[in-house]
């Protein structure tokens, strides 16, 4: 499981390219109850949302056309971030934005893998990361559709040392390919790899990280998003031994994934 302890190769840090910050903070706050507090102009708009006080994602303003559409960025744990990038670009991968200090903070990176999903690092100064995870209103998981499995598979396992195991789908429907930090066990899974022509609903959008919010109720969260112009891809539905997912759109199409996870008795 996704937790905030954090160790090299584990997400801890995502963030929000938005053209309109106040539109977004409204939407996922009506969404996720989230609150958008800015870290003020030094930081040029860059902003922190929090839930019950925690610090659960961040968000900035992108201009049309600059940085890419609007879209959810997954962070990985480096303990070296310029060593990162040199293994990025050793992988056939590319460095979108090269590392940088972010005050004293951290160090940060922006890259794509060699299919093009993208990804950034984050290597932690005097902030760790994520205040909260794994909770409600909270990153959750974080899963991988690409063209070709095992090549993703052996990147990250080049850049960050991630390991991989192969879990059984329901009804013997194939394996699912989960992702966990060196050395940690599968117990420690914070993602999955997907084929990319599997699942139609991300194959439109091509090779990309999908960001998964666990929330009380799937089917709430759904309503909220489409009643402040959101956009549904793929209607609530069980997953058995997993729980209740569905996958959204904001109003700018940024997308991401919101479930209802099965107690822990139905998942074992």
């Amino acid at each position: 499981m996704l937790t905030s302890r954090y160790v090299t190769g584990s997400p801890n840090w995502i963030d929000l390219g938005t053209p309109d910050i106040d539109r977004a903070a409204a939407f996922y706050h009506g969404v996720f109850g989230w609150d958008f507090v800015s870290a003020g102009p030094e930081a040029g708009g860059y902003g922190m949302f929090r839930s019950d006080g925690s610090t659960v994602a961040a968000a900035m303003q992108v201009e049309p056309g600059q940085g890419g559409p609007p879209s959810w960025t997954v962070y990985f744990r480096s303990a070296d971030a310029d060593a990162t990038a040199k293994a990025v670009q050793a992988g056939g991968g590319t460095v979108l934005f090269e590392p940088m200090d972010v005050f004293e903070l951290g160090r940060m990176a922006v890259f794509t893998d060699p299919a093009g999903a993208g990804f950034a690092t984050w290597q932690p100064g005097t902030y760790k990361g994520l205040d909260l995870v794994d909770g409600p209103n909270s990153l959750t998981w974080a899963e991988l559709h690409t063209p070709d499995v095992p090549a993703a598979v052996a990147f990250y396992r080049s850049v960050f040392g991630m390991d991989s195991a192969a879990m059984p789908m329901p009804d013997d429907a194939g394996s699912y390919i989960t992702l966990f930090p060196a050395g940690q066990g599968e117990e420690a899974m914070f993602g999955g790899v997907v084929p990319l022509g599997l699942d139609p609903v991300e194959a439109e959008g091509g090779p990309s990280w999908l960001a998964y919010f666990e929330v009380p109720d799937t089917d709430a969260a759904v309503a909220a998003a489409e009643r402040l112009g959101g956009m549904v891809r793929l209607a609530p539905m069980e997953t058995e031994g997993v729980g209740r997912v569905a996958k959204l759109a904001d109003p700018f199409g940024a997308r991401f994934a919101v479930i209802t996870s099965a107690p822990l008795e139905e998942a074992a």
